[in-house]
């Protein structure tokens, strides 16, 4: 009964780790560039993008699709960025719980992180 006891500990401990890790992402930024720096896209560890900046040499009414594909691809490297450091962020998090850190490199993904 006492490992039943344990278990259950390890997991009520676990998902306060896991809540206070995923409040955490929303403090981490990540930055990606496009179009040799003239598109710039922050983005936090919860993949919300919160600044998209365009070099004014970007801006011109006669090349609106190139603008418009250096955003989409700012946007997706951004979020990229952001997805392997909330990757990182909760296996930092399972280090300390688990011995060895994750089971056969588990992707956490599948969890919602």
């Amino acid at each position: 009964m006492k490992n039943m006891a344990d278990m259950f500990g390890k997991f009520s401990e676990l998902q306060e780790k896991m809540e206070k890790a995923k409040q955490e992402l929303a403090k981490v930024e990540v930055e990606a560039e496009a179009g040799g720096g003239m598109v710039k896209v922050k983005a936090n560890g919860k993949r919300q993008i919160m600044a998209i900046e365009i070099d004014e040499m970007a801006i011109d009414p006669d090349e609106a699709e190139m603008l418009e594909d250096l955003i989409v691809a700012g946007v997706n490297k951004a979020l990229e960025k952001a997805e392997e450091a909330a990757q990182q962020k909760m296996q930092d998090t399972y280090k300390d719980m688990l011995p060895g850190g994750m089971p056969g490199g588990m992707d956490l993904s599948k969890l919602g992180f």
